[in-house]
């Protein structure tokens, strides 16, 4: 069973944790929880309840004590709902104690400490408190059942005793009937007092299932050329899941082969939503976007990956080498690929100026680097295999005077190298390098066409860049 166990634990984990990955674009992540659904499943396979599940069988004339432990029954329906809610409660406490990790510097920083462990003590609480009612619930079960074989001993060993008396049967006779009655109850004992086992596990085998058979990624798309980077957004309306707010209604645009547009508008207008969209990463409502005429959902998830580059507005590294971080975490990467992405990038001098170069170590928190360090790694990670459309959301936020200098010469680069280029800014500096403006104003197109027509029009209404009030323009 050990051996079974591993190997579904080996066999599935990367399964799951793609699929749960690629779930995530319709909801918070939740699905990611399905990796301990799993570790449910293989400790539920080395356990000794399955073992009493399988000895079960071996006790045919105690279907009473079976009938116990049928899942319709009084068992499952009595602890169901308590474990239910203390699940719930655990999986909330642990996703607190994941944004705790995450904002440690924050909470100190502005003394929330009480406060998050206020919240998480609550979660936790209220998940021992409904484990403590499901288990006074399945312990009163466990203790019928050990009732019930008890009494059956004692019945066994009087008949027997009778039987001895009238001389039907001999004294050793009845003691062995007693053992082999103790060891076909045993069994069944074990699996009632371990039933929440089973029950947690066939609810997570359901969800393993369920996540598997709904994974897009089940499904095998036709490998196109590679793209050139032609980009089309077709209606695009975007309202949040569980909301009915409307981050994004109506838009629409293209780009050529190696166009560069810059996005702007006032905060909250939908602009980063809109560059995640871009990229796949957030999935629309209604409405497509088109990379080479396809629509983003039928490309093949790994090529398109290949095909684009992203740089998010909160840039996060994965702990490992600097090397590491611009090959996307690759083992299979020419190093003259990732020098490559590190010059269009213009951070070659950069990360030739630490003590260790490529190899240097980068911690969860992208210590050693400064917040504009990681910012310039983080583009180069976006340049890196040559990408057709990269998409930069606010790149220069973090960036010294030397930085946007260099930023400003790789996205000239790009540009040189017909590049698809959208880039999200609220810097009027940015703008010197782009083909087309388009402006955002709650979530809706307001100006869109090529560089210098879009600032004539903003200029006749008054609008200055520097100031990026965007709010007056009215939507055509």
């Amino acid at each position: 069973l050990m051996r079974t166990a591993v190997e579904v634990a080996a066999q599935l984990g990367g399964p799951i944790l793609s699929a749960a990955a690629r779930a995530s674009l319709h909801s918070n992540g939740r699905e990611y929880q399905t990796l301990g659904d799993l570790q449910q499943l293989r400790t539920f396979l080395v356990s000794a309840t399955l073992l009493s599940l399988l000895d079960a069988p071996m006790a045919p004339l105690f279907m009473l004590a079976i009938f116990l432990i049928h899942p319709d029954l009084a068992n499952q329906r009595a602890t169901a709902k308590p474990f239910g809610e203390a699940n719930t409660s655990q999986t909330k406490a642990n996703l607190h104690v994941d944004s705790m990790s995450r904002n440690s510097q924050i909470i100190n920083a502005l003394a929330m400490i009480p406060e998050a462990v206020w919240i998480w003590g609550k979660d936790t609480g209220n998940s021992l408190r409904w484990q403590v009612i499901a288990q006074d619930r399945n312990i009163a079960f466990a203790s019928l059942s050990k009732g019930v074989r008890l009494l059956t001993q004692v019945m066994m060993l009087g008949w027997g005793a009778y039987l001895a008396i009238e001389g039907s049967v001999t004294g050793g006779m009845v003691i062995a009937a007693s053992i082999i009655a103790g060891r076909a109850l045993g069994p069944i004992e074990g699996a009632i007092e371990g039933w929440n086992q089973v029950v947690q596990s066939r609810a997570a085998f359901g969800r393993i299932s369920a996540l598997l058979k709904e994974s897009p990624l089940n499904f095998e798309r036709l490998k196109l050329p590679r793209p050139e980077g032609r980009l089309d957004v077709e209606r695009l309306l975007f309202v949040p899941q569980g909301t009915k707010r409307v981050v994004l209604n109506g838009i629409g645009f293209g780009l050529e082969a190696g166009d560069s547009l810059a996005i702007i508008g006032n905060s909250g207008a939908g602009k980063t939503t809109l560059g995640k969209m871009l990229v796949g990463s957030i999935l629309p409502t209604s409405g497509s976007v088109r990379l080479d005429l396809m629509d983003l959902r039928n490309w093949d998830q790994r090529q398109f990956g290949e095909s684009i580059g992203y740089l998010p507005q909160d840039v996060q590294l994965f702990p490992g080498s600097i090397k590491a971080n611009i090959a996307r975490m690759r083992e299979d990467v020419d190093d003259g690929a990732i020098y490559e992405a590190a010059k269009l990038a213009d951070v070659h001098e950069l990360i030739a100026s630490l003590p260790h170069g490529y190899e240097t170590f980068v911690a969860a928190d992208g210590a050693p680097l400064s917040g504009g360090q990681k910012q310039r790694i983080a583009l180069a990670r976006a340049f890196f295999g040559s990408p057709k459309l990269v998409v930069l959301d606010e790149p220069n936020s973090n960036l010294d005077t030397a930085g946007e200098l260099a930023l400003s010469r790789a996205l000239q680069q790009a540009k040189e190298q017909k590049i698809t280029m959208v880039t999200i800014t609220q810097r009027p500096a940015l703008l010197q390098t782009v083909d087309k403006i388009l402006v955002l104003v709650n979530g809706t197109v307001a100006l869109f066409g090529l560089r210098q027509d879009v600032l004539q029009a903003l200029a006749a209404r008054g609008m200055s860049l520097d100031g990026g009030h965007f709010a007056n323009i009215q939507v055509k």
